[in-house]
Protein backbone atom coordinates (compact mmCIF):
# COMPACT_ATOMS: atom_id res chain seq x y z
CA UNK A 1 0.00 0.00 0.00
CA UNK A 2 1.27 3.43 -0.92
CA UNK A 3 1.65 6.21 1.54
CA UNK A 4 0.83 9.63 0.36
CA UNK A 5 4.05 12.04 0.00
CA UNK A 6 2.51 14.86 1.88
CA UNK A 7 2.60 14.29 5.50
CA UNK A 8 -0.52 15.01 7.60
CA UNK A 9 -0.27 18.55 9.22
CA UNK A 10 1.46 19.71 6.26
CA UNK A 11 0.18 23.13 6.37
CA UNK A 12 0.89 23.41 10.33
CA UNK A 13 4.22 24.39 11.56
CA UNK A 14 5.80 21.89 13.99
CA UNK A 15 5.23 24.44 16.42
CA UNK A 16 1.43 24.54 15.56
CA UNK A 17 1.48 20.48 15.50
CA UNK A 18 3.47 20.50 18.98
CA UNK A 19 0.48 23.19 20.66
CA UNK A 20 -2.37 21.40 19.18
CA UNK A 21 -1.08 17.85 20.58
CA UNK A 22 -0.44 18.86 24.20
CA UNK A 23 -4.18 20.58 24.07
CA UNK A 24 -5.37 17.21 23.23
CA UNK A 25 -3.43 15.78 26.00
CA UNK A 26 -4.83 18.32 27.97
CA UNK A 27 -8.21 17.30 27.19
CA UNK A 28 -7.50 13.60 27.75
CA UNK A 29 -6.19 13.85 31.25
CA UNK A 30 -8.71 16.16 31.78
CA UNK A 31 -11.06 13.25 30.44
CA UNK A 32 -9.41 11.03 33.23
CA UNK A 33 -9.79 13.40 35.99
CA UNK A 34 -13.58 13.44 34.91
CA UNK A 35 -13.64 9.31 35.46
CA UNK A 36 -11.82 9.74 39.26
CA UNK A 37 -14.37 12.30 39.54
CA UNK A 38 -17.44 9.77 38.35
CA UNK A 39 -15.53 6.67 40.53
CA UNK A 40 -14.80 9.24 43.56
CA UNK A 41 -18.74 10.31 43.77
CA UNK A 42 -20.24 6.54 43.45
CA UNK A 43 -17.76 5.50 46.03
CA UNK A 44 -19.17 8.04 48.08
CA UNK A 45 -22.60 7.32 47.91
CA UNK A 46 -21.73 3.91 48.58
CA UNK A 47 -19.63 4.69 51.30
CA UNK A 48 -23.33 7.03 52.94
CA UNK A 49 -25.13 3.87 52.37
CA UNK A 50 -22.46 2.23 55.20
CA UNK A 51 -23.26 4.93 57.27
CA UNK A 52 -26.98 5.05 56.70
CA UNK A 53 -26.94 1.53 57.70
CA UNK A 54 -24.61 2.16 60.79
CA UNK A 55 -26.94 4.62 61.89
CA UNK A 56 -29.64 2.05 61.81
CA UNK A 57 -27.99 -0.64 63.89
CA UNK A 58 -26.80 1.70 66.13
CA UNK A 59 -30.27 3.07 67.18
CA UNK A 60 -31.40 -0.50 66.82
CA UNK A 61 -28.28 -1.45 69.78
CA UNK A 62 -28.88 0.96 72.08
CA UNK A 63 -26.36 3.66 70.93
CA UNK A 64 -28.39 6.63 70.20
CA UNK A 65 -26.15 8.79 70.40
CA UNK A 66 -23.55 7.57 67.98
CA UNK A 67 -26.56 6.87 65.43
CA UNK A 68 -27.96 10.47 65.79
CA UNK A 69 -24.28 11.94 64.90
CA UNK A 70 -24.06 9.92 61.92
CA UNK A 71 -27.74 11.09 61.27
CA UNK A 72 -27.05 14.92 61.93
CA UNK A 73 -23.64 15.07 61.20
CA UNK A 74 -22.48 13.13 58.46
CA UNK A 75 -25.03 12.15 56.72
CA UNK A 76 -26.45 15.30 55.49
CA UNK A 77 -22.73 16.90 55.29
CA UNK A 78 -21.06 18.02 51.81
CA UNK A 79 -17.33 16.27 51.13
CA UNK A 80 -15.89 19.45 50.25
CA UNK A 81 -17.27 21.92 52.52
CA UNK A 82 -20.50 21.87 54.82
CA UNK A 83 -23.06 22.37 51.17
CA UNK A 84 -21.12 20.40 48.64
CA UNK A 85 -22.03 17.04 47.77
CA UNK A 86 -19.91 15.29 45.39
CA UNK A 87 -22.40 15.45 42.84
CA UNK A 88 -22.07 19.09 42.83
CA UNK A 89 -18.31 18.46 42.85
CA UNK A 90 -18.86 16.27 39.50
CA UNK A 91 -21.44 19.02 38.18
CA UNK A 92 -19.43 22.00 38.53
CA UNK A 93 -16.48 20.40 36.44
CA UNK A 94 -17.96 18.90 34.29
CA UNK A 95 -20.42 21.91 33.47
CA UNK A 96 -17.61 24.90 34.02
CA UNK A 97 -13.94 23.44 33.84
CA UNK A 98 -14.54 20.60 31.47
CA UNK A 99 -16.73 22.68 29.38
CA UNK A 100 -14.48 25.38 28.93
CA UNK A 101 -11.35 23.07 28.35
CA UNK A 102 -13.31 21.41 25.71
CA UNK A 103 -14.57 24.85 23.65
CA UNK A 104 -10.12 26.04 23.79
CA UNK A 105 -9.80 22.56 22.26
CA UNK A 106 -12.10 22.79 19.48
CA UNK A 107 -11.10 26.71 18.83
CA UNK A 108 -7.17 25.32 18.54
CA UNK A 109 -8.31 22.29 16.27
CA UNK A 110 -10.11 24.90 14.08
CA UNK A 111 -7.84 27.82 13.90
CA UNK A 112 -4.77 25.70 13.53
CA UNK A 113 -5.88 22.04 11.55
CA UNK A 114 -9.29 23.11 9.80
CA UNK A 115 -10.98 21.32 12.12
CA UNK A 116 -8.81 18.04 11.99
CA UNK A 117 -7.70 15.91 15.36
CA UNK A 118 -4.88 13.82 16.05
CA UNK A 119 -2.37 15.69 13.29
CA UNK A 120 0.65 14.36 15.74
CA UNK A 121 -0.61 10.96 16.09
CA UNK A 122 -1.15 11.14 11.74
CA UNK A 123 2.19 12.33 11.31
CA UNK A 124 3.83 9.63 13.02
CA UNK A 125 1.86 7.06 11.64
CA UNK A 126 2.80 8.56 8.27
CA UNK A 127 6.22 8.24 8.91
CA UNK A 128 6.32 4.86 10.67
CA UNK A 129 3.57 3.53 7.16
CA UNK A 130 6.73 5.71 4.99
CA UNK A 131 9.70 3.29 7.04
CA UNK A 132 7.73 0.42 6.77
CA UNK A 133 7.49 0.67 3.07
CA UNK A 134 11.45 1.55 2.30
CA UNK A 135 12.02 -1.68 3.85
Amino acid sequence: MAIEDDRPGSDMTDREVEALHEVELGVEWLRRAHGKLVAFHHNTGHAMEHFAEAEELLRESGHTDLADEIRDSHLPRGVVDEHRWSYDVLESFEDDFMADVSGLADRARADLADGRRHVAERRQEHEWKRDAERE
